[in-house]
């Protein structure tokens, strides 16, 4: 996708497409039909399932996807399934947790204040493009459990693709925190390797190639904090680092929860306002990236963005060498009704996470 497109997706609605729409299906496993795995272009044909009652003015960007395909399931496998699937996500949470002690210090603070009251906006996941451990190796998990495939993105320059999925809705949807409240958004890049180096492509082909079957695995990885491959080399990791940041992060850190996102404007407390926050942040003894100023503003101004300094970890290397690697940080992101739409009552706007998506160079940004 052209960054003029990238440009054009920065805010929360979309000022071409708003409409108001109803309810998605629930978190249930469902058939996908016409995908064809050799592609991340998802091109999948759904039938409604139903169409619910518009409670609230949801007032959010039309997607290009089309409609879900879900079979008829009882009110009990529905919540079994949702239970299911909040474990898994709430075993990659606190995987990136415990190896980012900046990040759970921060949801501590946040919470002192909040209560339980913080969402998720997104979860952002890392790929290597080759031998079917790309996009799809982590995408089928969410599919499988109502997710909807979004824009496909492409970073040139940094030799990357992503694409972002929706959530569906379901009964917990507006209540809860953290996993257990609104489904995140989640957004799943992958590394071309096909155009890196032909020294970055022996190293990488050679840990894909030992774990054939490993791409099968991929939330399972994510959920243990485990690698699908053998523990690298710091050789094979130093190579690595040398062409890509992202290469050598993922050859280390596998399917792991890259990071994840809190949806300021879903606070209740004046650090609803990401001023605040960040101010908050900093005044508990916290760092803010400050690379492009801490405080990254969209061109029309609906989507505010701040982040901290990612942290890092001791890694032991097959060959017996320790070295501090990176891990990751944690976002904020303040996402506005546009102007249009501001002097609704408050209870008639939803923040939907089906609405469009924000996709910044800083998602995928080196440290």
């Amino acid at each position: 996708m052209e960054a003029a497109r990238v440009c054009n997706s920065i805010s929360l609605f979309s000022p071409s497409s708003i409409r108001f729409q109803s309810s998605q299906p629930s978190l249930v496993p469902y058939h996908k039909k016409n995908y064809n795995k050799s592609s991340s272009n998802f091109n999948l044909k759904w039938e409604s399932r139903s169409s619910l009652p518009i409670n609230k003015r949801n007032l959010c960007v039309s997607s290009s996807a089309s409609h879900h395909t879900i079979h008829e399931f009882s009110d009990s496998t529905s919540q079994s399934a949702g239970s299911f699937f909040r474990s898994v996500l709430s075993s990659m949470e606190q995987v990136y947790l415990s190896r980012n002690p900046t990040a759970k210090s921060i949801l501590d603070l946040v919470h002192s204040c909040e209560g339980d009251q913080i969402c998720y906006d997104h979860f952002a996941f890392r790929t290597f493009g080759v031998d079917g451990y790309g996009i799809h190796s982590m995408s089928k998990f969410f599919l499988d459990f109502g997710y909807m495939p979004r824009d496909e993105l492409r970073f040139p320059a940094k030799k990357l693709k992503a694409l972002w999925f929706t959530p569906p809705d379901t009964p917990q949807s507006g209540s809860g925190s953290g996993v257990n409240g609104p489904l995140p958004r989640i957004f799943i890049s992958e590394l071309i390797v096909d155009e890196m180096s032909s020294q970055a492509q022996e190293v990488i082909r050679k840990y894909t190639k030992i774990s054939p079957s490993g791409n099968k695995y991929a939330a399972l990885a994510s959920a243990l904090g485990s690698l699908t491959w053998e523990k690298p080399l710091y050789s094979d990791y130093q190579q690595l680092s040398r062409e890509s940041e992202y290469a050598a992060w993922t050859l280390v850190n596998g399917f792991a929860l890259n990071h994840a996102t809190i949806s300021t404007h879903r606070l209740k407390s004046h650090m609803k306002n990401i001023n605040s926050l960040n101010n908050f942040i900093e005044r508990n003894g916290f760092k803010l990236n400050s690379e492009g100023g801490a405080l990254k503003v969209s061109p029309d101004g609906l989507l505010l963005q701040s982040s901290t300094v990612a942290d890092s970890r001791f890694f032991q290397f097959a060959d017996g060498v320790t070295e501090s690697v990176p891990c990751s940080y944690i976002e904020f992101a303040e996402r506005l009704v546009l102007p249009q739409f501001r002097n609704l009552p408050a209870n008639e706007i939803s923040f939907t996470t089906n609405s469009d998506f924000f996709i910044s160079m800083k998602f995928l940004r080196s440290e």
